[in-house]
């Protein structure tokens, strides 16, 4: 896989047990605390939400760098 657009953003998600929503939102936190633009929040969600929970997963790690 390719590098996250914001690869300075971690998100721990390795040992997370969290439904698709949670995960989500735990990026989104991720991503408004560093300041990353309403716009680009939207997209993440977009996309994320246009597939099953693998799909969610995936949108993750080309948004941040999941651990």
């Amino acid at each position: 896989m390719s590098e996250p657009k914001y690869p300075n953003i971690k998100v721990k998600l390795t040992g997370y047990n969290g439904n698709t929503y949670s995960v989500m939102g735990k990026v989104t936190k991720a991503l408004q605390k560093n300041d990353v633009s309403k716009e680009i929040q939207d997209e993440f969600f977009r996309e994320a939400t246009s597939g099953d929970h693998n799909h969610v997963l995936q949108t993750c790690m080309k948004y941040v760098q999941v651990t």
